[in-house]
């Protein structure tokens, strides 16, 4: 499971023109689901992401979390985070998940970033979606959790 995070003023996600996801300050999180991923990267990943200190004391130092300042977090599911394209110019999508499998555990890091104390906003699984954010900083990270390696 592969995570792209932007910390943000604000963000929204949008279907069809219409706003399904909306937050002010918090985290972006562009999330990839991997074939063979499961619950134990899920929730590797959501409490790594919740207490990760990326936002800035008085003095411009990185020391609070997403938990620490009560911020939100949009989630949109993201399969071409796990596209290759190492040779040719057309990327290979053959490492992401199924539809069905990256649905659930999609569903499953969402609830459990809710469960660290975090307000989330989602995007819907599968669509073409228009996410507009405000970055701040611009702080931006990228985080993985497989079965074998953690977060």
């Amino acid at each position: 499971m592969k995570a792209v995070i932007q910390r943000c003023r604000n963000a929204r996600v949008q279907v069809d023109g219409e706003t399904v996801g909306e937050i002010e300050q918090g985290l972006v999180i562009f999330l990839g689901v991997a074939a063979g991923d499961d619950e134990n990267c899920a929730a590797r990943l959501a409490k790594k992401i919740a207490a990760l200190r990326i936002f800035d004391d008085e003095n411009g130092k990185f020391k609070f979390s997403l938990q620490d300042v009560s911020g939100a977090a949009l989630i949109v599911s993201n399969f071409t985070l796990y596209g290759d394209a190492r040779k040719g110019t057309r990327p290979n999508f053959s490492a992401a998940a199924g539809a069905e499998l990256a649905n659930r555990l999609y569903e499953s890091f969402a609830k459990l970033v809710i469960e660290q104390g975090i307000s989330v906003q989602k995007g819907v699984f599968a669509a073409a979606m228009q996410v507009e954010v405000s970055n701040d900083g611009p702080v931006t990270l990228i985080l993985e959790a497989t079965a074998d390696l953690p977060a």
